[in-house]
């Protein structure tokens, strides 16, 4: 299981919100290329970064700060927040981003999901949010009547690289993740499953991991509280599932 080091953007500063709220906002650096080179350092495989006040306006807002992170490391890097045209889906690829996360867009026009994945192979993850099984949009701010495995099960012959599912009253608050939903999520698709929200100590990451369905998992603020060794955490994730 991947573990991916979260940089969440807002006004150009390294933040975690709690739950999703842009008031509840803990700035942990103004300094993200720093900050991603710091978990580049630790050894991580991957990075995932949020624009956040990209999700809330619908276009990049955070362009320069996330340039200068594709500038200063070389792992894959996976960007979300306002990402909703082609144009702004290859505009980042062709600045050195791996792979795009759709999301609010992955609802209000799944077509585009479709085209993109297919345009860019293996570089379009849905990014699916969820408050009690119902899918977000919008920087979380809109709630839909769309059940996140039924959003998940139509972009099953899509070509998708990825889903990074995130339970939204988890996130950032130090509760631990929904395992229980994000377990269930990896059994009912095919598409690789990444959890996000509320991963908060190794016993979370392990939990995840020797469900034997879950691809990766995303975490911020334990890093950066120092609840999770990053290096630690790594090295524990590379050894085998526990057989229970």
């Amino acid at each position: 299981m991947i573990l991916y080091p979260a940089i969440d953007l807002k006004d150009g500063q390294c933040v975690r919100l709690l739950r999703g709220e842009m008031s509840a906002a803990t700035v942990f650096g103004d300094d993200p290329a720093a900050q991603a080179l710091k978990f580049q350092d630790a050894g991580c495989a991957w990075l995932h970064l949020v624009d956040l006040n990209g999700a809330f306006a619908g276009t990049p807002v955070n362009g320069a700060a996330v340039e200068a992170i594709l500038a200063a490391v070389k792992v894959p890097t996976q960007l979300g927040g306002g990402i909703r045209d082609m144009a702004t889906i290859a505009m980042w690829l062709e600045k050195g981003l791996t792979r795009v996360i759709l999301g609010t867009v992955a609802v209000e026009n799944p077509a585009l999901v479709r085209e993109a994945a297919r345009a860019f192979p293996g570089q379009v993850a849905v990014g699916i949010d969820a408050r009690k099984g119902m899918v977000a949009t919008k920087g979380w701010a809109t709630e839909t009547t769309v059940k996140v495995t039924d959003l998940a099960l139509s972009f099953e012959d899509a070509g998708v690289a990825a889903l990074i599912y995130t339970d939204i009253d988890r996130d950032g608050a130090m509760q631990g993740p929904n395992i229980e939903a994000t377990e269930a999520l990896g059994r009912a698709v095919r598409i690789p499953v990444i959890a996000s929200g509320g991963v908060s100590r190794m016993a979370d990451l392990i939990a995840l991991r020797d469900t034997g369905v879950i691809a990766g998992a995303i975490s911020g603020r334990a890093l950066y509280d120092g609840a999770i060794d990053l290096a630690a955490a790594l090295k524990t994730l590379a050894t085998a599932p526990h057989k229970g």
